[in-house]
Protein backbone atom coordinates (compact mmCIF):
# COMPACT_ATOMS: atom_id res chain seq x y z
CA UNK A 1 0.00 0.00 0.00
CA UNK A 2 1.10 3.69 -0.27
CA UNK A 3 0.95 4.34 3.07
CA UNK A 4 2.19 1.07 5.14
CA UNK A 5 4.64 -2.04 3.83
CA UNK A 6 5.78 -4.55 5.60
CA UNK A 7 4.28 -7.70 7.61
CA UNK A 8 0.50 -7.55 8.98
CA UNK A 9 0.87 -7.62 12.37
CA UNK A 10 3.24 -5.35 12.33
CA UNK A 11 0.00 -3.33 11.02
CA UNK A 12 -1.88 -3.93 13.87
CA UNK A 13 0.98 -3.08 16.20
CA UNK A 14 0.91 0.54 14.45
CA UNK A 15 -2.76 1.04 14.30
CA UNK A 16 -3.40 -0.29 17.91
CA UNK A 17 -0.52 2.81 18.98
CA UNK A 18 -2.45 5.26 17.09
CA UNK A 19 0.96 5.71 15.01
CA UNK A 20 -1.38 5.32 11.62
CA UNK A 21 -4.90 6.20 10.77
CA UNK A 22 -6.91 2.58 10.43
CA UNK A 23 -8.91 4.93 7.92
CA UNK A 24 -6.71 5.19 5.78
CA UNK A 25 -5.63 1.21 5.40
CA UNK A 26 -8.07 -0.27 2.85
CA UNK A 27 -8.03 -3.97 3.85
CA UNK A 28 -10.25 -4.99 1.19
CA UNK A 29 -6.67 -5.13 -0.75
CA UNK A 30 -4.73 -6.27 1.70
CA UNK A 31 -7.63 -9.61 1.90
CA UNK A 32 -7.19 -9.86 -2.29
CA UNK A 33 -3.46 -9.86 -2.05
CA UNK A 34 -4.07 -12.76 0.86
CA UNK A 35 -6.43 -14.59 -1.10
CA UNK A 36 -4.23 -14.41 -4.36
CA UNK A 37 -1.32 -16.30 -2.20
CA UNK A 38 -3.74 -18.72 -1.28
CA UNK A 39 -4.55 -19.60 -4.36
CA UNK A 40 -1.33 -19.72 -6.01
CA UNK A 41 0.11 -22.13 -3.52
CA UNK A 42 -3.01 -24.11 -4.25
CA UNK A 43 -2.24 -24.23 -7.87
CA UNK A 44 1.30 -24.99 -7.19
CA UNK A 45 0.89 -27.57 -5.34
CA UNK A 46 -1.86 -28.89 -7.90
CA UNK A 47 0.94 -28.56 -10.38
CA UNK A 48 3.50 -30.52 -8.88
CA UNK A 49 1.14 -33.58 -7.81
CA UNK A 50 0.34 -33.29 -11.97
CA UNK A 51 4.31 -33.66 -12.09
CA UNK A 52 4.87 -36.38 -9.89
CA UNK A 53 6.41 -34.17 -7.00
CA UNK A 54 5.01 -33.41 -3.45
CA UNK A 55 4.74 -29.21 -3.07
CA UNK A 56 2.75 -27.90 0.40
CA UNK A 57 -0.45 -25.71 -0.42
CA UNK A 58 -1.51 -22.69 1.86
CA UNK A 59 -0.15 -23.24 5.87
CA UNK A 60 -3.58 -23.56 8.04
CA UNK A 61 -1.24 -21.39 10.84
CA UNK A 62 -0.88 -18.93 8.21
CA UNK A 63 -4.20 -18.17 7.15
CA UNK A 64 -5.58 -18.31 11.21
CA UNK A 65 -3.06 -15.56 11.81
CA UNK A 66 -4.30 -13.36 8.98
CA UNK A 67 -7.89 -14.33 10.10
CA UNK A 68 -7.29 -13.09 13.70
CA UNK A 69 -5.40 -9.65 12.55
CA UNK A 70 -7.76 -9.11 9.59
CA UNK A 71 -11.13 -9.87 12.22
CA UNK A 72 -8.75 -7.32 14.80
CA UNK A 73 -8.34 -4.57 12.11
CA UNK A 74 -11.74 -4.76 10.81
CA UNK A 75 -13.02 -3.95 14.51
CA UNK A 76 -10.80 -0.96 15.15
CA UNK A 77 -11.96 0.35 11.68
CA UNK A 78 -15.37 -0.40 12.10
CA UNK A 79 -14.97 1.63 15.51
CA UNK A 80 -13.69 4.67 13.63
CA UNK A 81 -15.87 5.01 10.91
CA UNK A 82 -19.30 4.69 12.93
CA UNK A 83 -21.04 7.78 14.52
CA UNK A 84 -21.59 7.17 18.32
CA UNK A 85 -18.93 4.31 18.40
CA UNK A 86 -16.35 5.17 21.33
CA UNK A 87 -13.00 3.32 21.24
CA UNK A 88 -12.06 1.24 24.19
CA UNK A 89 -8.48 0.88 24.64
CA UNK A 90 -8.40 -2.09 27.24
CA UNK A 91 -10.84 -3.96 24.34
CA UNK A 92 -8.00 -3.77 22.18
CA UNK A 93 -5.59 -4.66 24.40
CA UNK A 94 -7.93 -7.68 25.23
CA UNK A 95 -8.17 -8.69 21.48
CA UNK A 96 -3.54 -8.13 21.34
CA UNK A 97 -3.70 -10.50 23.90
CA UNK A 98 -5.91 -13.18 22.18
CA UNK A 99 -3.77 -12.43 18.71
CA UNK A 100 -0.52 -12.96 20.54
CA UNK A 101 -2.04 -16.21 22.89
CA UNK A 102 -3.69 -17.55 19.25
CA UNK A 103 0.10 -17.32 17.78
CA UNK A 104 2.17 -19.03 20.60
CA UNK A 105 -0.47 -21.96 20.02
CA UNK A 106 -0.08 -21.75 16.69
CA UNK A 107 4.00 -22.06 16.71
CA UNK A 108 3.33 -24.70 19.57
CA UNK A 109 1.60 -26.66 16.95
CA UNK A 110 3.96 -25.69 14.08
CA UNK A 111 6.73 -27.37 17.08
CA UNK A 112 4.97 -30.30 17.32
CA UNK A 113 4.55 -31.08 13.62
CA UNK A 114 7.75 -30.64 12.86
CA UNK A 115 9.07 -32.70 15.65
CA UNK A 116 6.68 -35.65 14.55
CA UNK A 117 8.17 -34.90 10.96
CA UNK A 118 11.23 -35.52 12.57
CA UNK A 119 10.45 -38.33 14.36
CA UNK A 120 9.19 -40.18 11.52
CA UNK A 121 12.02 -40.01 9.53
CA UNK A 122 14.26 -41.18 12.15
CA UNK A 123 12.09 -44.33 12.35
CA UNK A 124 12.19 -44.79 8.76
CA UNK A 125 15.76 -44.48 8.76
CA UNK A 126 16.92 -46.34 11.79
CA UNK A 127 14.16 -48.93 10.81
CA UNK A 128 16.62 -49.92 8.42
CA UNK A 129 19.62 -51.39 10.66
CA UNK A 130 19.75 -54.65 11.58
CA UNK A 131 22.22 -55.62 14.67
CA UNK A 132 25.91 -57.44 13.84
CA UNK A 133 24.85 -60.95 14.83
CA UNK A 134 28.33 -63.01 14.69
CA UNK A 135 30.52 -64.80 16.74
CA UNK A 136 33.17 -64.22 18.95
CA UNK A 137 36.30 -64.35 17.67
CA UNK A 138 38.77 -67.29 19.36
CA UNK A 139 41.22 -65.27 20.71
CA UNK A 140 38.28 -62.85 22.68
CA UNK A 141 36.20 -65.39 23.82
CA UNK A 142 38.58 -67.38 25.43
CA UNK A 143 39.33 -64.05 27.53
CA UNK A 144 35.67 -64.96 28.82
CA UNK A 145 35.45 -66.38 32.40
CA UNK A 146 33.92 -69.94 32.60
CA UNK A 147 30.09 -69.66 34.21
CA UNK A 148 29.67 -71.47 36.91
CA UNK A 149 25.80 -72.40 37.57
CA UNK A 150 24.93 -72.70 41.51
CA UNK A 151 21.26 -71.79 41.69
CA UNK A 152 18.63 -74.77 40.89
CA UNK A 153 15.21 -74.82 39.81
CA UNK A 154 13.94 -73.81 43.26
CA UNK A 155 16.13 -71.36 43.64
CA UNK A 156 15.28 -69.43 40.90
CA UNK A 157 11.91 -70.27 41.42
CA UNK A 158 12.48 -68.20 44.74
CA UNK A 159 13.92 -65.22 43.38
CA UNK A 160 11.07 -64.99 40.21
CA UNK A 161 8.26 -65.03 42.77
CA UNK A 162 10.39 -62.23 45.13
CA UNK A 163 10.96 -60.14 42.21
CA UNK A 164 6.64 -60.60 41.09
CA UNK A 165 5.89 -60.21 44.53
CA UNK A 166 4.04 -56.91 44.35
CA UNK A 167 5.86 -53.93 46.56
CA UNK A 168 4.45 -52.32 49.86
CA UNK A 169 3.75 -49.19 49.52
CA UNK A 170 6.44 -46.62 51.32
CA UNK A 171 5.66 -45.52 54.96
CA UNK A 172 7.22 -42.40 56.27
CA UNK A 173 8.60 -43.85 59.63
CA UNK A 174 8.81 -40.82 62.06
CA UNK A 175 10.01 -42.37 65.68
CA UNK A 176 13.64 -41.17 64.84
CA UNK A 177 12.20 -37.72 64.82
CA UNK A 178 11.01 -37.95 68.25
CA UNK A 179 13.04 -39.71 70.41
CA UNK A 180 12.19 -41.25 74.27
CA UNK A 181 12.77 -38.95 77.13
CA UNK A 182 15.25 -40.11 79.34
CA UNK A 183 15.19 -38.69 83.08
CA UNK A 184 18.16 -38.12 84.57
CA UNK A 185 16.91 -38.29 88.10
CA UNK A 186 15.37 -41.57 87.48
CA UNK A 187 18.89 -42.85 86.26
CA UNK A 188 20.57 -41.67 89.01
CA UNK A 189 18.77 -43.45 90.74
CA UNK A 190 18.96 -46.62 89.34
CA UNK A 191 23.13 -46.11 89.38
CA UNK A 192 22.82 -45.06 93.24
CA UNK A 193 21.04 -48.28 94.04
CA UNK A 194 23.54 -50.57 92.18
CA UNK A 195 26.67 -48.76 93.53
CA UNK A 196 25.28 -49.05 97.33
CA UNK A 197 25.29 -52.63 96.24
CA UNK A 198 28.36 -53.20 94.60
CA UNK A 199 30.19 -50.37 95.83
CA UNK A 200 32.53 -50.66 93.09
CA UNK A 201 31.30 -50.68 89.20
CA UNK A 202 32.88 -49.50 86.00
CA UNK A 203 31.02 -47.38 83.37
CA UNK A 204 31.47 -50.01 80.61
CA UNK A 205 29.43 -52.22 83.16
CA UNK A 206 26.67 -49.57 83.61
CA UNK A 207 26.10 -48.58 80.37
CA UNK A 208 26.04 -52.66 78.75
CA UNK A 209 23.51 -53.38 76.60
CA UNK A 210 21.81 -49.87 76.94
CA UNK A 211 20.68 -47.61 73.88
CA UNK A 212 22.84 -44.59 73.51
CA UNK A 213 20.60 -42.12 74.82
CA UNK A 214 20.26 -43.85 78.36
CA UNK A 215 23.47 -44.29 78.32
CA UNK A 216 23.92 -40.36 77.94
CA UNK A 217 21.74 -39.92 80.55
CA UNK A 218 24.11 -42.41 83.09
CA UNK A 219 26.96 -40.23 82.27
CA UNK A 220 25.07 -37.39 83.68
CA UNK A 221 23.77 -38.50 86.32
CA UNK A 222 27.14 -39.93 87.87
CA UNK A 223 28.62 -36.30 86.95
CA UNK A 224 25.65 -35.28 89.28
CA UNK A 225 26.30 -37.70 91.78
CA UNK A 226 30.02 -36.64 91.58
CA UNK A 227 28.69 -33.37 92.16
CA UNK A 228 26.66 -34.24 95.62
CA UNK A 229 29.93 -35.97 97.03
CA UNK A 230 28.17 -38.99 96.26
CA UNK A 231 30.64 -40.80 94.10
CA UNK A 232 34.32 -40.69 93.20
CA UNK A 233 36.12 -41.42 90.12
CA UNK A 234 39.18 -43.34 89.29
CA UNK A 235 41.00 -43.96 85.59
CA UNK A 236 44.61 -44.53 85.37
CA UNK A 237 45.46 -42.74 81.83
CA UNK A 238 43.33 -40.72 79.58
CA UNK A 239 40.65 -43.14 77.73
CA UNK A 240 41.18 -45.69 79.87
CA UNK A 241 38.64 -47.44 81.52
CA UNK A 242 36.58 -45.39 84.11
CA UNK A 243 36.32 -47.03 87.51
CA UNK A 244 32.90 -45.51 89.59
CA UNK A 245 33.00 -45.90 93.49
CA UNK A 246 30.11 -44.95 95.85
CA UNK A 247 31.17 -42.59 98.48
CA UNK A 248 27.65 -41.80 99.91
CA UNK A 249 25.24 -42.78 102.52
CA UNK A 250 24.75 -46.88 102.11
CA UNK A 251 21.04 -46.22 103.88
CA UNK A 252 19.82 -43.15 102.59
CA UNK A 253 17.25 -43.36 99.85
CA UNK A 254 16.85 -42.61 96.71
CA UNK A 255 15.28 -39.37 97.31
CA UNK A 256 18.25 -37.38 99.02
CA UNK A 257 19.86 -37.68 96.04
CA UNK A 258 20.04 -33.89 94.78
CA UNK A 259 17.75 -31.02 95.32
CA UNK A 260 18.56 -29.55 91.99
CA UNK A 261 19.08 -31.92 89.48
CA UNK A 262 19.17 -31.28 85.77
CA UNK A 263 17.72 -32.66 82.78
CA UNK A 264 18.51 -32.78 79.18
CA UNK A 265 16.74 -29.74 78.52
CA UNK A 266 18.48 -27.70 81.55
CA UNK A 267 15.86 -27.47 83.70
CA UNK A 268 16.16 -28.23 87.34
CA UNK A 269 13.68 -30.62 88.44
CA UNK A 270 11.50 -29.86 91.52
CA UNK A 271 11.38 -32.05 94.42
CA UNK A 272 9.52 -31.67 97.72
CA UNK A 273 10.68 -29.79 100.50
CA UNK A 274 11.56 -32.79 102.67
CA UNK A 275 13.55 -34.63 100.32
CA UNK A 276 15.22 -30.84 99.99
CA UNK A 277 16.06 -30.93 103.32
CA UNK A 278 17.17 -34.55 103.50
CA UNK A 279 19.83 -33.58 100.62
CA UNK A 280 20.56 -30.86 102.37
CA UNK A 281 21.98 -33.05 105.58
CA UNK A 282 23.72 -35.23 103.19
CA UNK A 283 27.31 -35.96 103.24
Amino acid sequence: MENFSGPFDLLLSLIAKHELDVTQVALAVVTDEFVAHIRAGEEAARAAADRGEEHPSWDLGTASEFLVVAATLLDLKAARLLPGVVEEDAEDLELLEARDLLFARLLQYRAYKEISAVLAERLATEGRRVPRSVPLEPEVAALLPELVWTLDGVRLAELAARALEPRLPPVVALEHLHGSAVSVREQAALVAGRLRREHVVTFRTLVAGEERIVAVARFLALLELFRAGQVSFEQAAALAELTVRWSGDDGADDEGLSADFEEFDGAPVAVPAAAAGEAGSAP
